[in-house]
């Protein structure tokens, strides 16, 4: 034990410091019993440090593409027509579903999904559905159907100007299309009020 203090006792104070260094520091510095203290430099110690250091794992990250499709669905609009009876309904136009596509980009690190963002298109527009409703309402007609040229419809119809009392009358020629039922074609050639 005293061969080992007079020997420390006998280094520099530069060799203790370096000695010290190297017990604590588990062996940047080494030494041997049989020779003087020997020391690396430092710049080979820093070297030595980085070379010993572990690189850290970097995570790994990876994309992918998704997409989905999603319908989209059609209005309905009624339209009114003056071309059908009053009341009367007709689809003009059937409607269609829509489809939209949604594509999604997704970022993975180690495995586990980090972000996400999602654009959208419309892949085929829906066709809105249109139904007529008729709105038209046949004119009362005053004219007597059985004439062509209006003959009023009344008890009792005579021709303008003629010797008959009416209560109605009617600037002829009128055609007979049906009866004479009001006795207006006396020559009986299908015309009355000649």
């Amino acid at each position: 034990m005293k061969n080992i203090k007079s020997w420390f006792d006998g280094l520099s104070s530069v060799g203790r410091v370096s000695l010290l260094a190297s017990i604590v520091l588990g062996g940047l510095f080494t030494v041997s019993a049989m020779s003087p203290l020997q020391t690396t430099s430092p710049t080979t110690q820093v070297e030595n440090i980085q070379a010993e250091q572990v690189e850290p794992v970097k995570p790994v990250v990876t994309t992918k593409t998704e997409t989905k499709t999603e319908a989209i669905s059609f209005d309905k609009n009624v339209v009114e027509s003056s071309d059908l009876a009053k009341g009367v309904t007709q689809i003009q136009t059937y409607g269609v579903e829509g489809v939209k596509t949604i594509t999604y980009d997704i970022t993975m690190t180690d495995g586990v999904e980090t972000s996400r963002t999602s654009t959208e298109a419309i892949t085929t527009p829906a066709v809105d559905e249109v139904t007529l409703i008729g709105t038209y309402v046949k004119p009362v007609s005053n004219c007597d159907s059985n004439y062509s040229g209006c003959v009023p419809i009344a008890s009792d119809v005579d021709c303008a100007g003629g010797s008959g009392n009416g209560p109605a009358y009617t600037s002829g020629p009128v055609q007979v299309i049906g009866t004479d039922i009001y006795g207006l074609d006396r020559d009986n050639d299908g015309w009355g009020c000649e």
